[in-house]
């Protein structure tokens, strides 16, 4: 059931910054409904799309596998497009209700909000993706589609120095990239991880940063942007079926 929409938005309404993600592969495994849905996407807001091709199921594997299960916590998804790392996250192990996808599409938070039952679903700014977190809770990863390479240096770093301080030692942001360059050189003083994906047409980079011990306490922002949830544009979760 989803609650906050009685139906998935028309395409018309799909503005704004998304990833390219779709669990579409260029090759026999290819899903057409979701390949048409990023079409929808591409064809209405070309400049906002990472690339001109969906994310392989392969790249989405190599991202998600960054991701530790057993680390504590929510896994918070940027960028999460039509659901192909949402559902390689899942496929991984992590559970549906420790993950939340922030998406800034409506149609392709509808969509998403439709396919995957018990993931929280936001509509919102991937940038202020802590105001649409529970208050005090804790984080095991952030993962991001978003197009970092587009937006200023000082954005893309905020963002990332924030998502790190808000985890314990071991927590991570992984950043899916088209460009070959990261990011950031640094976080924190620590360059992050790069792998490339060849198996993904166009090639792409999976950059990993890791969360370090920092002193400042690490639960506060997550508190403070608790209060603000009224901002949220649209939340929607799917619950489970009713046997």
């Amino acid at each position: 059931m989803l609650h906050g929409s009685s139906a998935a938005p028309a395409a018309s309404e799909c503005l704004g910054t998304f990833s390219a993600g779709t669990s579409v592969a260029l090759d026999g495994s290819m899903s057409m409904s979701r390949y048409a849905d990023f079409l929808k996407g591409l064809l209405r807001e070309p400049a906002a799309v990472s690339a001109p091709t969906p994310s392989s199921p392969a790249l989405a594997a190599v991202i998600a596998a960054k991701v530790e299960p057993a680390q504590s916590g929510l896994v918070v998804e940027l960028g999460a497009g039509t659901g192909a790392v949402t559902q390689a996250l899942l496929d991984r192990g992590i559970a549906p209700e420790r993950l939340i996808a922030v998406e800034y599409c409506t149609y392709f938070a509808g969509l998403l909000a439709q396919r995957f039952a018990g993931v929280t679903v936001v509509q919102g700014d991937a940038f202020a993706f802590e105001r649409y977190l529970p208050a005090g809770s804790q984080i095991a990863a952030v993962v991001s589609g978003v197009p970092l390479l587009n937006f200023p240096l000082p954005r893309r770093r905020a963002l990332i120095t924030r998502a790190l301080a808000l985890q314990g030692p071991g927590g991570r942001f992984i950043q899916l990239s088209y460009g070959w360059r990261p990011p950031i050189t640094s976080a924190f003083g620590i360059a992050p991880e790069k792998t490339i994906v060849w198996r993904n047409f166009p090639p792409a980079h999976v950059w990993t940063f890791t969360a370090q011990e920092q002193p400042a306490a690490r639960q506060a922002p997550v508190q403070q942007a608790a209060g603000r949830g009224q901002a949220v544009q649209a939340l929607f979760r799917v619950s489970p079926p009713t046997p």
